[in-house]
């Protein structure tokens, strides 16, 4: 990309995220000083969450990697090795998670509620 698209791009989500940050702590200030209940303002993380995008990323390399190799021994184009790679790898790597989150969906629905 051109230093003309990602200069305005950066400046736009730079200040899209100070806003959003002084939104936010603006209203937690108002939250406290009226002495409402702050717990509806925690937010409660998927704790598989970091697996899922682990997993993601691991597929994501490998299928770059299977991919590079597919092109160089096949006369497989470039472009649809590299693409057929990552979308299965990745798409293994979500199979695979599915198969983790169910394993472990009751152990840990009784750690959070104790």
């Amino acid at each position: 990309m051109n230093a003309e698209v990602i200069v305005p791009i950066t400046v736009f989500a730079a200040i899209f995220g100070i806003v959003y940050i002084a939104l936010r702590h603006k209203e937690r200030i108002t939250l406290i000083k009226t002495g409402g209940n702050a717990s509806s303002l925690e937010t409660k993380g998927n704790i598989l969450g970091s697996l899922k995008w682990g997993m993601i990323f691991i597929g994501i390399g490998l299928g770059i990697i299977a991919g590079k190799i597919i092109s160089t021994s096949t006369s497989m184009e470039e472009e649809a090795a590299f693409f057929s790679m990552i979308c299965l790898f990745g798409g293994v790597a979500l199979m695979i998670f599915y198969i983790i989150a169910n394993r472990f969906k009751g152990k840990i629905k009784t750690e959070n509620n104790q």
